[in-house]
């Protein structure tokens, strides 16, 4: 028998401990392999990737990668968190959001949630999409107000939609103690929505009210998701967030409450993205710069933000919806670990207009998972302690400052407004992020990679159109799917003129082994077009070419193979479908000399250009 020593067995007793140098040694030996012959921290470098702001996450991250001090939870600078319990006590606010303007419709919804996991609403009032202010009453009927908070989101009904909710407490016994929720004042997040001039004089009047007699309501909303809709990166947003926050204290303060009141009647809300490490940091390095901003008005101690996490509609795409259920997991999951203290999750069909019972369902039951089967409220900032999280943190944290400074500078979140230059910056953002969208360089599952051209449409009752951008001045809305979903609407188009999509033959040289990979390239990048693909028979020669490719009803071809074998017979294949009456011939790779190739397709091109092109060469209008 082994007996232990007396002061027990240390399990990893018998591993050195590793070097940074080692790892970077090691990694060398790879990069070389592939070509590259970097030392040192260049081959760190190497891994290395740029991100959105300018920010780089590296390959590994140790003790040396300082970053402030995250304090405690419940404690200035919150960044742990803004109560010392997390959301261990109970997990996160399960908020559903509405947008049925028929009462009877919105009443039946709400009570389905309520009685199903849902423990806030979030609705809607007044305008096309909205239920009317009058109808708030039948909208709500059966529901306990004194249980369930209420936020209201009214736009320039705001006023309205607020003194009818108060109404609706005191004609239902629910005392001034005991009302919750949020009454949605938002007049900046408005008027970047819509380009009104906005008006802070109900804002302000309705916080004073609720700060002398309402404990448990806010009065206003700090909403960054219109600067995220519009293409924002992750600091643009928090930026914008700071000056818009700091532009409400400055209302409330000259009007007389304390900067500890005016902190309370402020709730901020955030997209959360399928970026689940890039979501963590950003709700924690929100309410660390807020944390600076009451420190530096002199109320420390009231800088814990109030947040309230989306779950992003850029990244919901409309073909394959199915895959949002998986984005918004994700999103979930990081708005939880964040420590958002209410979390919306999107429906799956939320791009396809309004979601039916069994996508609310879905959304709802996300938040119950993650808290009731995975657990995940009952550890404080879990992602605290982690080198890459904090370093995240403390790096957006400074990039988001930065911006909240232009404003600043800029004469305010107002002035910025009014003045176009957040416009342009979050223009400049979409650009660059839309050339990788293209280039697929950001992947999108089932629209960009995997499409399937005969997936099943999912319909869903039209939702109130929302007004452009052009029309009313304010910032527009984007999707990560908006170039190739043109290009899919083209595809549809034809196939309901015509009987017939679009196709493109695929020409395999050699065997499967040669030929697979880029032949599975090829047709994943055809079908993004709405282009199908034809791959019948396996592989072709230049003696078979020509009338296969007759045989298939395809008007163009791409050449799939390995290089050796495009060295080989590259030419006389193209040649031969050039003279059988192909109208373009691609080939899957690199450009190279190859008689008779017109194009080229490969990792890092544009797609989009690529396949717009030759839609417009097919006679798909």
């Amino acid at each position: 028998m082994t007996v232990l020593p007396a002061d027990g067995l240390s399990l990893a007793a018998e591993f050195p401990h590793p070097a940074h140098e080692q790892w970077q040694s090691l990694v060398e030996g790879v990069l070389r392999k592939s070509g590259k012959d970097v030392a040192g921290s260049a081959a760190e470098e190497a891994l290395s990737t740029t991100v959105e702001d300018g920010l780089i996450t590296r390959p590994l991250y140790t003790s040396r990668d300082s970053a402030p001090d995250a304090g405690y939870p419940g404690f200035a600078p919150f960044t742990r968190g803004g109560k010392a319990e997390g959301n261990a006590a109970g997990g996160w606010d399960v908020r559903q959001r509405h947008t049925l303007s028929d009462p009877a419709r919105l009443n039946e919804a709400v009570l389905a949630d309520l009685e199903n996991g849902v423990t806030s609403l979030w609705l809607t009032v007044g305008g096309a999409g909205g239920v009317p202010v009058s109808a708030l009453a039948g909208a709500l009927d059966g529901v306990y107000l004194d249980l369930a908070p209420v936020v209201l989101d009214a736009g320039s009904e705001f006023d309205a939609a607020a003194t009818e909710l108060l109404r609706l407490y005191a004609e239902r016994g629910v005392g001034a103690q005991t009302a919750r929720g949020n009454l949605g004042a938002d007049p900046l997040g408005q008027a970047a929505r819509s380009g009104a001039a906005p008006g802070l004089t109900a804002a302000v009047h309705w916080a004073q009210q609720c700060a002398q007699e309402y404990p448990g309501l806010r009065a206003l909303t700090v909403d960054a998701l219109p600067y995220h809709e519009a293409g924002g990166s992750a600091a643009e947003e928090l930026g914008a967030s700071l000056a818009t926050g700091v532009a409400y204290l400055r209302a409330l303060t000259e009007a007389g409450l304390r900067v500890e009141e005016a902190c309370a009647q402020l709730e901020f809300r955030y997209a959360a993205t399928a970026d689940q490490f890039l979501t963590i940091a950003k709700l924690r390095a929100a309410r660390r710069l807020w944390a600076r901003v009451a420190e530096v008005c002199g109320a420390a101690d009231a800088g814990a933000q109030r947040q309230h996490a989306v779950t992003s509609s850029v990244m919901m795409t409309r073909r394959d919806p199915w895959v949002n259920m998986l984005r918004t997991t994700l999103a979930c999951l990081g708005a939880g670990v964040g420590g958002a203290d209410s979390v919306t999750v999107l429906p799956f069909d939320h791009a396809l207009g309004l979601p039916d019972a069994f996508a609310r369902r879905i959304a709802r039951n996300t938040s119950t998972i993650l808290l009731e089967e995975s657990h995940l409220a009952r550890v404080i900032d879990p992602a605290g302690g982690s080198w890459y999280v904090e370093r995240l943190t403390a790096e957006l944290a400074d990039a988001a400052w930065a911006f909240f400074q232009e404003i600043e500078r800029s004469g305010g979140q107002e002035a910025a407004l009014h003045s176009g230059m957040i416009s342009e910056r979050l223009a400049a953002t979409w650009a660059a992020r839309s050339k990788d969208l293209a280039r697929r360089k950001e992947p999108i599952t089932g629209v960009s990679e995997f499409p399937q051209l005969a997936e099943r449409a999912v319909e869903r009752e039209a939702a109130p159109a929302e007004v452009s951008a052009t029309e009313s001045g304010g910032l527009p809305r984007v999707r990560r799917d908006e170039a190739f979903e043109v290009l899919r609407a083209r595809s549809d188009a034809h196939l309901a003129a015509t009987g017939q999509r679009p196709r493109v033959f695929l020409a395999a040289l050699g065997p499967a082994a040669a030929h697979t990979a880029r032949v599975s390239f090829a047709s994943n990048l055809f079908q993004a077009g709405g282009i199908e693909p034809v791959h019948d028979p396996v592989s072709v020669d230049a003696a078979t070419a020509a009338d296969v490719f007759r045989a298939g009803g395809a008007t163009v071809a791409c050449l799939c193979s390995s290089d050796t074998l495009y060295a080989e017979q590259a030419g006389a294949v193209a040649e031969a479908l050039g003279s059988a009456g192909a109208q373009r011939v691609f080939l899957a790779g690199r450009p190279g000399e190859y008689t008779g190739v017109d194009e080229y397709v490969f990792a890092g091109s544009d797609v989009v250009a690529v396949l717009s092109s030759l839609l417009d060469r097919m006679g798909v209008a």
